[in-house]
């Protein structure tokens, strides 16, 4: 009597790879990892060290513009950490990294895009130092000027879309990921906030990826002496 045939051995699925710098430091990084983290997306990650010699050769096997953040799924490669957020809520998230509503999903990509592009001096003056606490350091009023419209857009947009949950938009999204790294400036940093913006980062840091991130970077070495150079006590 013929035997039952064996089931058919499943090909190995390949998981998706995430190209990272120093979580301590890359707050670019941090945007699509906390993403993919919060949604569940099993993914490998990959952490380049920034600012060593070795850096430049080994990220231009992984990224063409010589920066991280990049993903490569298959034969899929993105770079930049917005698109790589817009190519997940795709790809695996079903669409849910941006509001169902099409008038509220247009104003959280305006959000995001203004985080992308914008905010210079705030970037400059207060770059990502997760293991950064106050002491005294004091930036200049065009980086307050980015702190003041930072903290009016997310009074907009809380008080007019934040219900239904703790978020920009009530549920975490890719909205909220992209102002995370601002959380960790305004934290590290000792920036003074409103009680929306208090709440705000206080629902950020409870998520559990992004309690993940920071734990993992308080344990990096690793120290970027521009950055941990540029932002001493005046």
């Amino acid at each position: 009597m013929l035997g039952t045939p064996p089931h058919p051995q499943a090909a190995p699925v390949n998981r998706p790879v995430l190209v990272i710098g120093n979580k301590n430091y890359s707050s670019w990084s941090l945007r699509p990892w906390l993403l993919l983290r919060h949604f569940g997306v099993d993914f490998e990650e990959i952490r380049l060290l920034l600012d060593t010699p070795g850096f430049a050769a080994e990220v231009l096997r992984h990224s063409p513009t010589g920066k991280v953040p990049a993903l490569h799924d298959g034969e899929v490669a993105v770079w930049d950490s917005l698109a790589i957020c817009e190519y997940a809520n795709e790809r695996w998230l079903d669409g849910r990294g941006w509001p169902a509503d099409l008038r509220q999903r247009a104003l959280a990509r305006a959000a995001a895009a203004e985080m992308h592009s914008g905010f210079t001096a705030l970037r400059t003056q207060l770059p990502m130092n997760s293991r950064r606490r106050p002491d005294g350091y004091r930036w200049d009023a065009a980086a307050q000027h980015d702190i003041d419209r930072v903290q009016a857009l997310w009074r907009q947009l809380r008080r007019d879309h934040g219900t239904g949950g703790d978020f920009l938009f009530g549920r975490f999204g890719i909205v909220d990921a992209m102002f995370a790294p601002v959380a960790v400036r305004f934290d590290g940093y000792g920036v003074a906030v409103d009680d929306t913006a208090a709440a705000y980062l206080q629902a950020l840091f409870a998520l559990p990826a992004m309690r993940e991130w920071r734990q993992a970077a308080a344990q990096e070495s690793e120290h970027v002496a521009a950055t941990d150079a540029l932002c001493r006590p005046l």
